[in-house]
Order: C-alpha cells, then sequence, then structure tokens
C-alpha cells in the first residue's frame, strides 16, 4: 500500500455526515480510529442538536470536525470529499464503519484500476452478522462482470460500503442537492457511468452496518426513496419512462398516504429536476432497468 500525498499510512480518508446521532457516531469513530490504516477521519456535522459537535471535539480532536449551521442532508459528505488530502475517500454513516485493512484493499484496488471511480464493499450486519440484502444482489453480478473490472459491474450502491476516486466524485458533481437523502447513490452512479467511470463491487473489502434505532417512520422513509426515484427518472431516463412511473405513483397516492406525501413532494421538486436534466447513456438506462433500481 502507497503512502498518502500528506504523509499518512492511507492514501484514503474517511467522510462522515452526521445530525443528532451523538451516540453512534462515536461508537463509530471508536472504531475507525483504531483501524491500522489511520486514515484521517473528516466528520460533517448537520446542525446537531444533541452535542455531537461537542462531543467529537472533546474526545476525538485528531478528527477534522466541521460543524454546519443547517442540515444539507446527503450533500454534506461533498464537503467532506472537498477537504480530503487523499486520492480516495470512503464513507461511512455514523452507525457504519470499516473493517481492519477494508481501506488499505480498496486503495489497492483503485490503483490497479485506473478508470474505477467507485468500489462498493461488503455489508454484515453489526459486528459479526449476515450480509445484507444489497451486498447480496450486488455480488449476484445481476449486469455481469466485465472484463478490466476487479468484480462485478454495479449501478447504485449503500454510500456507507463506497470508497470513490476524489477527482471522479468531485467531477460528477458528487451528491445532489436537490435529492438531499435517500437513494441519493443511484444518481451518482449514473452520473459517474455518464462520465466514462466503471463502478464495482468487492467482495472482500468489508464494512459493518449496526442500523441506528433512529431511523424515523417507515412510511416517510419509503416516500422519500420514491421522491428521489421519480427525481432521478425525470433528471436521466427517458421521458416517456418517468411520466408512466410518475402516472402509477399518482394512482397509488389515491388510496395510499405515504404515496401522496410522496407525490406532492415529487411534484414540488419536478421543475428543478427537469432544469438539471442530461439523458444517460442508454446502456446506462438498460442496466437500471435490468437491477429494478429505479422502483
Amino acid at each position: 500500500m502507497r503512502e498518502a500525498a500528506d504523509g499518512g499510512a492511507a492514501p484514503v480518508s474517511v467522510v462522515i455526515a452526521t445530525r443528532d446521532r451523538r451516540a453512534e457516531l462515536l461508537h463509530t469513530l471508536e472504531r475507525l480510529t483504531a483501524l491500522p490504516e489511520r486514515p484521517p477521519v473528516i466528520v460533517v456535522d448537520n446542525g446537531s442538536r444533541d452535542g455531537t459537535a461537542t462531543a467529537v471535539a472533546r474526545r476525538f480532536p485528531g478528527a477534522l470536525l466541521v460543524p454546519l449551521p443547517r442540515n444539507l442532508g446527503a450533500p454534506a459528505r461533498n464537503i467532506g470529499v472537498r477537504l480530503a488530502r487523499t486520492p480516495y475517500v470512503a464513507f461511512s454513516d455514523d452507525d457504519s464503519w470499516w473493517a481492519p485493512g477494508a481501506l488499505a484493499r480498496a486503495a489497492g484496488i483503485l490503483d490497479g484500476f485506473p478508470r474505477l471511480g467507485l468500489l462498493a464493499g461488503r455489508v454484515r450486519l453489526g459486528h459479526g452478522g449476515p450480509v445484507d440484502a444489497v451486498s447480496r444482489k450486488m455480488a449476484s453480478a445481476p449486469i455481469g462482470h466485465p472484463p478490466g473490472l476487479p468484480g462485478p459491474a454495479i449501478v447504485g450502491f449503500p454510500a456507507c460500503a463506497a470508497v470513490v476516486r476524489k477527482d471522479a466524485f468531485l467531477a460528477a458533481g458528487g451528491f445532489d442537492e436537490l435529492l438531499f437523502f435517500g437513494g441519493e447513490e443511484t444518481l451518482l452512479a449514473v452520473d459517474l457511468a455518464a462520465s466514462g467511470w466503471d463502478t464495482a463491487y468487492a467482495a472482500d473489502v468489508e464494512v459493518h452496518h449496526r442500523p441506528s434505532e433512529s431511523r424515523g417512520d417507515p412510511g416517510g422513509r419509503w416516500a422519500l426513496h420514491r421522491r428521489n426515484d421519480l427525481l432521478v427518472c425525470w433528471m436521466r431516463l427517458p421521458l416517456g419512462s418517468a411520466a408512466r412511473r410518475t402516472a402509477a405513483l399518482a394512482a397509488h397516492s389515491t388510496h395510499n398516504r405515504a404515496a401522496a406525501r410522496a407525490l406532492c413532494a415529487l411534484l414540488a421538486r419536478l421543475p428543478h429536476a427537469l432544469r438539471r436534466r442530461r439523458r444517460a447513456p442508454r446502456e446506462v438506462v438498460r442496466r437500471l432497468r435490468v437491477l429494478g433500481e429505479l422502483r
């Protein structure tokens, strides 16, 4: 493993965006700061009201803390990436952490595949639990394992298991502020592919995820993800497909409160989505359809 440009032991920084999950974040930081790779850690606090920033500054003075005055959602990670001084950046959620050696393996893979813009690792639930469903799906290679990739090709990934090439991430625009949070990974994967970057899965790069108990109501999460799925459709997919999917949501909304909530939120952001529209390449659209990535 080569050394980082700033003289550290790992060419990978870890960026965490957090909000009001102090206990979970402190546990994650304990795990990350004990890694043999000694990655620089950047914590972007989305305006927490539970004393997160104070606790991080007191217990982990070696981490770079970026306190924000308000909640920017997933795009807060973009701030951390821009501040990173390493060529690669790994993301952690405040309830996830990388296994020892995982970041070194990821850096070695990225070194060896210069067109690889993003590598997604395998997620295990808890400290040694089962592999999660998303990782099992990526491992099954539904869109194949093309030559020249270190693992199955992917479109879409869990952010907490992703290591990105910093330059590729920033050139693709990072996480989009219009989506705010929920399914924001799909749009980034599409834009990386449209820019000519590969994205792949690596089963030997492992992440642990212990889902926080403070995750909001399931109906609200469903509505948020559904809204964002359709925003991505309007921004990148054929217009006919986006219109059909929106019509289906509208029909569902007549008898489902979460669907009605998703539809209203979608319509409020649709003019902004259309101004950002860039049709994705046909092959990327085909892969999304094979995966059922946009529900």
